[in-house]
């Protein structure tokens, strides 16, 4: 079955992103827009793997007109890409979104290293939030966990690392592995207990291809992401900045739900928590998924336990 099952159009070509919108089932009035904010170094269909794993599709069939930022492969040449850089992008399809959907303000949700960047737009733009969804995305850095280890200053220098240009994803793989070292060989153990299975068999090949098509991190942006979240934990501190402009997580009001899991080593869920400790909302909730990172997104319970509830918040939150 193949990748990005649910229907969509390209609105807008920025630079090597794109912003999609999914077509709506049938003609009736869709319902507040949501924008889905994925990681940077990620292909974006995790958030539409498959017919059944598709948080895109299960958003779309809950009647709400959805939209997704792609954020395209790097080239050589963006590895001067800054990290404000990034941010803008993310903004200006945020205003797209208005724009097409005739909005004051939209939902946002940002996955991973997606619902960083997702929190620190809502703060520097408030008022063209209408609800934020962080879904297992990491603010407060103090609780970063093993990847915190690793990128701690006194044995890390990200500026020497990216010096040869992107981040490739050879190079991030590596870490991420080293957080399991035992899982790639768990995960092709479990793989002979899904072969009388075709639906698991299925699912288990849509989620290798996914995970072996990560992309490069642009150098310049890397070496701010380090530096500035897992090394200073400048979001919390409030002393983050774009553009000049600084980044107060107070200045999000809208209502905020945080989606943790209770396996992630990748984004502890403290690290996600965070946010919710520092934001000017008063309105906020927390699901726990049992699972791991990818897994509570596209595994077998989430169409259980994640997308009804993500369809119920933006329908009641953002309309």
């Amino acid at each position: 079955m193949p990748a990005e099952p649910t229907p969509k159009d390209t609105l807008l070509q920025d630079g090597t992103a794109r912003l999609l919108r999914f077509r709506r089932n049938g003609a009736a009035k869709a319902g507040p827009p949501v924008l889905l904010v994925p990681s940077l170094i990620n292909r974006w269909y995790v958030l539409d793997l498959r017919e059944g794993a598709s948080l895109a599709g299960a958003l779309v069939d809950g009647g709400l007109d959805v939209f997704c930022l792609d954020w395209g492969v790097p080239n050589d040449e963006d590895r001067f890409l800054e990290w404000d850089d990034v941010v803008e992008r993310l903004e200006r399809m945020v205003r797209r979104v208005r724009r097409e959907t005739r909005s004051t303000h939209i939902g946002l949700l940002g996955y991973c290293m997606g619902g960083t960047l997702s929190s620190i737009v809502a703060a520097l733009e408030p008022e063209r939030i209408a609800a934020l969804v962080n879904l297992a995305g990491p603010v407060d850095f103090s609780h970063a966990g093993f990847l915190g280890h690793m990128t701690n200053p006194r044995w890390f220098d990200p500026e020497a690392i990216a010096s040869a240009g992107n981040m490739r994803a050879e190079q991030m793989q590596a870490g991420f592995v080293a957080l399991r070292p035992t899982a790639p060989l768990a995960k092709w153990v479990s793989l002979l207990d899904k072969l009388s299975e075709p639906q698991k068999l299925e699912a288990f090949a849509a989620l290798e291809e996914w995970a072996s098509a990560n992309i490069a991190f642009p150098a310049a942006a890397y070496v701010r992401y380090i530096r500035d979240l897992y090394q200073h934990n400048q979001l919390v501190r409030g002393e983050h900045r774009v553009r000049g402009r600084r980044v107060d997580l107070g200045a999000i009001r809208c209502p905020l739900l945080t989606v943790v899991t209770d396996r992630d080593a990748i984004c502890p869920a403290p690290a996600a928590q965070g946010l919710g400790h520092h934001v000017g909302s008063r309105d906020q909730s927390l699901l726990v998924i049992p699972g791991g990172h990818v897994g509570a997104v596209v595994g077998p319970r989430a169409r259980e336990l994640l997308y009804p509830k993500l369809v119920e918040f933006f329908l009641e939150k953002a309309s």
